[in-house]
Protein backbone atom coordinates (compact mmCIF):
# COMPACT_ATOMS: atom_id res chain seq x y z
CA UNK A 1 0.00 0.00 0.00
CA UNK A 2 1.20 3.31 -0.73
CA UNK A 3 1.98 6.00 1.63
CA UNK A 4 0.22 9.73 1.41
CA UNK A 5 2.43 11.91 2.25
CA UNK A 6 6.54 11.82 2.65
CA UNK A 7 9.01 10.79 -0.18
CA UNK A 8 7.93 8.01 -2.39
CA UNK A 9 4.50 8.84 -2.13
CA UNK A 10 0.92 9.66 -3.69
CA UNK A 11 1.61 13.59 -3.17
CA UNK A 12 5.37 13.04 -4.67
CA UNK A 13 4.03 11.26 -7.75
CA UNK A 14 1.70 13.97 -7.77
CA UNK A 15 3.43 16.99 -7.46
CA UNK A 16 5.48 15.53 -10.55
CA UNK A 17 2.29 15.73 -12.69
CA UNK A 18 2.00 19.39 -11.45
CA UNK A 19 5.37 20.15 -12.22
CA UNK A 20 5.15 18.53 -15.93
CA UNK A 21 1.71 20.60 -16.28
CA UNK A 22 3.24 23.75 -14.97
CA UNK A 23 6.13 23.57 -17.53
CA UNK A 24 3.42 22.80 -20.48
CA UNK A 25 1.26 25.79 -19.15
CA UNK A 26 4.49 28.23 -18.90
CA UNK A 27 5.24 26.74 -23.10
CA UNK A 28 1.30 27.77 -23.85
CA UNK A 29 1.42 31.16 -22.03
CA UNK A 30 4.80 31.65 -24.14
CA UNK A 31 3.49 30.79 -27.63
CA UNK A 32 0.38 33.16 -26.55
CA UNK A 33 2.18 36.04 -25.84
CA UNK A 34 4.45 35.19 -28.85
CA UNK A 35 1.65 35.18 -31.09
CA UNK A 36 0.30 38.52 -29.73
CA UNK A 37 3.82 40.17 -29.98
CA UNK A 38 3.95 38.97 -33.65
CA UNK A 39 0.37 40.21 -34.38
CA UNK A 40 1.43 43.24 -32.76
CA UNK A 41 4.34 43.86 -34.74
CA UNK A 42 2.71 42.52 -38.25
CA UNK A 43 -0.15 45.34 -37.21
CA UNK A 44 2.51 47.96 -36.60
CA UNK A 45 4.26 47.56 -39.92
CA UNK A 46 1.17 46.92 -42.00
CA UNK A 47 -2.16 48.02 -40.14
CA UNK A 48 -3.99 47.12 -43.47
CA UNK A 49 -3.24 43.69 -42.84
CA UNK A 50 -6.53 44.13 -39.69
CA UNK A 51 -8.85 45.15 -42.41
CA UNK A 52 -8.30 41.62 -44.34
CA UNK A 53 -9.19 39.63 -41.60
CA UNK A 54 -12.45 38.24 -41.30
CA UNK A 55 -13.94 36.79 -38.32
CA UNK A 56 -17.39 35.38 -38.21
CA UNK A 57 -20.01 34.36 -35.84
CA UNK A 58 -23.34 32.69 -35.99
CA UNK A 59 -22.86 33.24 -39.76
CA UNK A 60 -22.23 36.98 -39.10
CA UNK A 61 -19.49 39.10 -40.18
CA UNK A 62 -18.29 40.81 -37.14
CA UNK A 63 -14.74 41.96 -38.52
CA UNK A 64 -15.63 45.66 -38.47
CA UNK A 65 -16.25 45.51 -34.73
CA UNK A 66 -12.50 45.15 -33.54
CA UNK A 67 -9.54 43.30 -33.85
CA UNK A 68 -11.08 40.20 -32.28
CA UNK A 69 -8.50 37.76 -32.36
CA UNK A 70 -5.91 40.25 -30.80
CA UNK A 71 -8.39 39.75 -27.95
CA UNK A 72 -9.39 36.27 -27.85
CA UNK A 73 -5.44 35.64 -27.53
CA UNK A 74 -5.49 37.99 -24.26
CA UNK A 75 -8.51 36.43 -23.07
CA UNK A 76 -6.79 32.80 -23.46
CA UNK A 77 -3.24 34.14 -21.70
CA UNK A 78 -5.65 35.70 -19.02
CA UNK A 79 -7.20 32.35 -18.18
CA UNK A 80 -3.69 30.35 -19.01
CA UNK A 81 -2.30 32.58 -16.43
CA UNK A 82 -5.30 32.02 -13.53
CA UNK A 83 -4.18 28.27 -14.39
CA UNK A 84 -0.55 28.75 -13.90
CA UNK A 85 -0.95 29.99 -10.84
CA UNK A 86 -3.58 28.10 -9.11
CA UNK A 87 -1.36 24.84 -10.54
CA UNK A 88 2.47 26.90 -8.82
CA UNK A 89 0.62 26.91 -5.20
CA UNK A 90 -0.61 23.37 -5.64
CA UNK A 91 2.70 22.37 -6.61
CA UNK A 92 4.25 24.50 -3.40
CA UNK A 93 1.70 22.79 -1.46
CA UNK A 94 2.19 19.11 -2.76
CA UNK A 95 6.18 19.85 -2.34
CA UNK A 96 5.46 20.32 1.71
CA UNK A 97 3.16 17.15 1.86
CA UNK A 98 6.13 15.47 0.10
CA UNK A 99 8.54 17.06 2.80
CA UNK A 100 5.79 15.48 5.77
CA UNK A 101 5.27 18.75 6.65
CA UNK A 102 1.47 19.02 5.44
CA UNK A 103 0.30 22.07 7.63
CA UNK A 104 2.86 24.50 6.99
CA UNK A 105 1.46 27.94 7.64
CA UNK A 106 2.28 29.03 4.21
CA UNK A 107 0.00 26.12 2.78
CA UNK A 108 -2.74 28.60 4.04
CA UNK A 109 -2.44 31.15 2.29
CA UNK A 110 -1.58 29.12 -0.70
CA UNK A 111 -5.08 27.55 -0.49
CA UNK A 112 -6.63 30.69 -0.68
CA UNK A 113 -4.60 31.89 -3.26
CA UNK A 114 -5.95 29.08 -5.34
CA UNK A 115 -9.96 30.06 -4.03
CA UNK A 116 -9.35 33.53 -5.49
CA UNK A 117 -8.05 31.95 -8.36
CA UNK A 118 -10.90 30.14 -8.96
CA UNK A 119 -13.69 32.41 -8.31
CA UNK A 120 -11.91 35.04 -10.32
CA UNK A 121 -11.74 32.35 -13.35
CA UNK A 122 -15.72 31.46 -12.74
CA UNK A 123 -16.33 35.23 -12.76
CA UNK A 124 -14.36 35.95 -16.15
CA UNK A 125 -16.34 33.20 -17.38
CA UNK A 126 -19.21 34.95 -17.00
CA UNK A 127 -17.51 38.36 -18.16
CA UNK A 128 -16.79 36.50 -21.00
CA UNK A 129 -20.84 35.35 -21.88
CA UNK A 130 -21.46 39.22 -21.56
CA UNK A 131 -19.21 40.33 -23.77
CA UNK A 132 -19.78 37.72 -26.10
CA UNK A 133 -23.82 37.98 -25.91
CA UNK A 134 -22.92 41.88 -26.67
CA UNK A 135 -20.66 41.42 -29.72
CA UNK A 136 -22.35 38.23 -31.11
CA UNK A 137 -25.84 38.47 -31.11
CA UNK A 138 -27.02 36.11 -33.23
CA UNK A 139 -24.78 33.70 -31.80
CA UNK A 140 -26.99 31.20 -30.11
CA UNK A 141 -24.56 28.36 -29.14
CA UNK A 142 -23.09 30.22 -25.73
CA UNK A 143 -25.92 30.21 -23.36
CA UNK A 144 -24.35 31.42 -19.08
CA UNK A 145 -25.05 29.05 -16.82
CA UNK A 146 -24.68 29.02 -12.89
CA UNK A 147 -22.23 26.43 -12.47
CA UNK A 148 -22.91 25.40 -8.58
CA UNK A 149 -19.87 22.62 -9.14
CA UNK A 150 -17.57 25.44 -9.31
CA UNK A 151 -18.67 27.56 -6.45
CA UNK A 152 -18.52 24.53 -4.33
CA UNK A 153 -15.15 24.16 -5.42
CA UNK A 154 -14.33 27.44 -4.43
CA UNK A 155 -16.10 27.21 -0.67
CA UNK A 156 -14.39 24.23 -0.43
CA UNK A 157 -10.94 25.51 -0.89
CA UNK A 158 -11.52 27.82 1.46
CA UNK A 159 -12.99 25.88 4.14
CA UNK A 160 -9.64 23.74 3.47
CA UNK A 161 -7.83 27.18 4.23
CA UNK A 162 -9.65 27.20 7.20
CA UNK A 163 -8.42 23.42 8.32
CA UNK A 164 -4.91 23.65 7.36
CA UNK A 165 -4.66 26.95 9.23
CA UNK A 166 -6.01 25.25 12.14
CA UNK A 167 -3.57 22.37 11.43
CA UNK A 168 -0.67 24.59 11.79
CA UNK A 169 -1.89 26.86 14.64
CA UNK A 170 -2.17 23.86 16.87
CA UNK A 171 1.44 22.37 15.10
CA UNK A 172 2.39 25.99 16.65
CA UNK A 173 1.16 24.69 20.00
CA UNK A 174 2.31 21.53 20.24
CA UNK A 175 5.99 22.84 19.34
CA UNK A 176 5.65 25.28 22.27
CA UNK A 177 4.87 22.63 24.97
CA UNK A 178 7.80 20.12 23.95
Amino acid sequence: MMRALGPGSVSSLLKIILDVVFVALWIGVGGAVGLLALAALLLSFNPELLSQISVTAGGEEVSGRGPFLTVGLIAVCLYMAGVLVIVDRLRRIFSTLTAGDPFHPDNVTRLRVVGLMLAMLEIGRYALWTASAWLFPAADEVQPNFSLTAWFSVLVVFVLAEVFREGARLRREAELTI
